[in-house]
């Protein structure tokens, strides 16, 4: 609540439950933005969230269609970030390069949707060279061409605690420093947020 308090309005979360929980304690006017992976199956209740700000994971066309539902549902827009794999690691979540302009006109088609930008988790071996990094090369690169071929503008959201100031360098509207700020996450995630009433 301390962030809250100093007037910080923008809050991410990665884990639905911890995001669910948080959300329900927190003032009604804070900026939920969900930054985690995302199960196909858990969409519609994280996209139920009324001040959910913004999603910045959309990964694919089924997931995109059923936030967009979730939020027809209460007659309330969403800001999208669609992710990008700029590293091409199997195991990192995000659409491939080549196949972003394809999901992003699926976004701009959807009723209950605003194609916000583009997010990217770039290797951790790329968020640790100093002076360059070819996850935020390719997600600035590829924001430019997207931006003509779509015609309207994109933002990006790339960077973290580690690495923020080089992604900022970069064109990074949007890091993630949550640890920077708030310390590191225990080892074990909480099971819950329990309210201190």
């Amino acid at each position: 609540m301390e962030a809250y308090e100093a007037g910080q309005r923008h809050f991410g979360e990665n884990y639905m439950q911890e995001f669910l929980a948080k959300a329900e304690l927190m003032p009604k006017d804070v900026h939920w933005h969900f930054i985690g992976n995302m199960q196909s199956q858990k969409c519609k209740k994280i996209a139920s969230v009324k001040n959910l700000y913004a999603i910045e994971t959309i990964d694919n066309e089924k997931k995109a269609r059923l936030v967009n539902q979730a939020r027809e549902a209460i007659q309330t827009p969403l800001r999208i970030y669609v992710q990008i794999n700029t590293s091409g690691e199997p195991n990192k979540a995000g659409v491939m390069p080549s196949e972003a302009l394809e999901l992003c006109k699926v976004v701009q088609s959807l009723e209950y949707l605003r194609l916000q930008g583009l997010m990217t988790i770039g290797s951790i071996s790329n968020s640790q060279l100093q002076d360059q990094n070819p996850d935020f090369q390719l997600l600035s690169d590829l924001r430019l061409k997207l931006q003509k071929e779509l015609n309207s503008p994109l933002e990006l959201s790339m960077g973290m605690s580690s690495d923020f100031p080089l992604a900022i360098k970069y064109g990074s509207d949007s890091v993630r420093v949550g640890s920077s700020i708030f310390g590191s996450r225990p080892t074990e995630k909480p099971e819950s947020v329990v309210s201190s009433k």
